[in-house]
């Protein structure tokens, strides 16, 4: 199975038969952890239960528009976000991308395009790679597939998009140093211009998840003047 079938995604859209189709057309892909949303009240509702890795949203939506939505949703993750709409003007389309939208998708199209553009927009998000799908550092447990943490100390935790990317840049070197233009290329596509205190933050927020003590990290470690080094187990 490609490993991007095994991300979490939510689909919002208020008609019920394209809804399903949508789903049918994931699942018969290979997609099998798929949500379902039928306005915003119940995509807030799902996004916030299950936390989904990537987002299908229509833009019309019966108690809001999917514009509004994204821009919340990205509030608390960077969550790839791929609108399909029926709305072709360009105006719109700009709109989209503009807020920061991973693709546009218009309505109709083909099953096989809509499946080709989530996995790519899945892998370039989240720089997929052979990684082990466990990635264990101690006794915490990072699962690739759900992006959850799993911490002996507090309860599971979801990484963001951002989160995952650097953590799975660094677990690709492992033992070895990545510095911080790689890193910043990795979760923003992008060189270090402007990005270095954003990344120290992201850094900060990971150990919080992954370490028993984030003043004192054992495991994400700062290389000082050159990058940061996940350190391999004992």
């Amino acid at each position: 199975m490609d490993e991007t079938h095994t991300y979490s995604v939510l689909i919002v859209e208020d008609a019920p038969d394209l809804r399903q189709m949508l789903l049918d057309i994931l699942h018969n892909a290979g997609f099998s952890t798929l949500f379902g949303a039928a306005d915003c009240r119940e995509a807030r509702q799902l996004f916030a239960l299950h936390h989904p890795q990537a987002v299908l949203l229509d833009i019309n939506l019966p108690d809001g528009d999917g514009f509004s939505l994204m821009q919340e949703m990205r509030q608390t993750t960077n969550v790839p976000t791929l609108f399909l709409s029926a709305r072709d003007a360009n105006v719109d389309r700009l709109h989209g991308l503009g807020l920061g939208a991973d693709d546009y998708i218009t309505k109709p199209f083909l099953p096989d395009e809509l499946i080709l553009r989530l996995t790519a927009v899945l892998k370039r998000t989240y720089h997929l790679t052979t990684l082990p799908p466990i990635l264990r550092l101690g006794e915490v447990e990072i699962n690739w597939a759900s992006g959850m943490v799993h911490h002996p100390d507090h309860p599971d935790t979801p990484l963001t998009a951002k989160e995952t990317a650097l953590l799975r840049k660094l677990a690709d070197a492992r033992g070895s140093i990545v510095t911080i233009d790689a890193l910043c290329q990795a979760a923003w596509n992008d060189g270090i211009f402007g990005y270095e205190n954003t990344l120290m933050v992201h850094i900060r927020r990971l150990r919080e998840k992954i370490e028993r003590d984030p003043s004192n990290p054992v495991w994400l470690r700062t290389v000082r003047g050159l990058g940061y080094k996940l350190e391999r187990e004992p």
